[in-house]
C-alpha cells in the first residue's frame, strides 16, 4: 500500500503550473506556498516528463507500468516455487534437473 502523500494533489498542479508558466525560480515558488524547494523541484521534473520535455525519467504511465511487471513478476516467482518445493519434497529432499525422481 502506497503511503499517504504529504501535499493535496491541487498544490501540487499549482505550484508546477505556477513554476512553469511564470519563470520564476523553484525556490521562490516553494517558499510562498510552504513547500520544500526539493519537492516542488522533484514534481516539476516529473510533469516535464509526463509533457515529454525529458527523456532522464520514466513518465508516471511508465513509472506504474514498471510498478505492475515487478509485482506480477514477484507473484509468478512465487508460483513457481510450489512445484519446485513439492518435487524436492516427493524426491527425497533435493530438486533434481532430470524429469524422473
Amino acid at each position: 500500500m502506497p503511503t499517504p502523500r504529504k501535499h493535496p494533489d491541487e498544490l501540487r498542479e499549482r505550484a508546477v503550473r505556477e513554476v512553469r508558466t511564470t519563470g520564476r525560480p523553484i525556490t521562490h515558488v516553494a517558499k510562498n506556498l510552504g513547500i520544500h524547494k526539493e519537492a516542488l523541484r522533484g514534481w516539476v521534473r516529473q510533469a516535464e516528463a509526463d509533457a515529454g520535455e525529458r527523456d532522464d525519467r520514466l513518465t508516471t504511465a511508465e513509472r506504474e507500468e514498471l510498478r505492475q511487471l515487478r509485482r506480477k513478476n514477484t507473484e509468478l516467482r512465487r508460483t513457481n516455487e510450489i512445484p519446485k518445493a513439492a518435487s524436492a519434497f516427493f524426491c527425497g529432499g533435493t530438486v533434481r534437473h532430470e524429469a524422473r525422481c
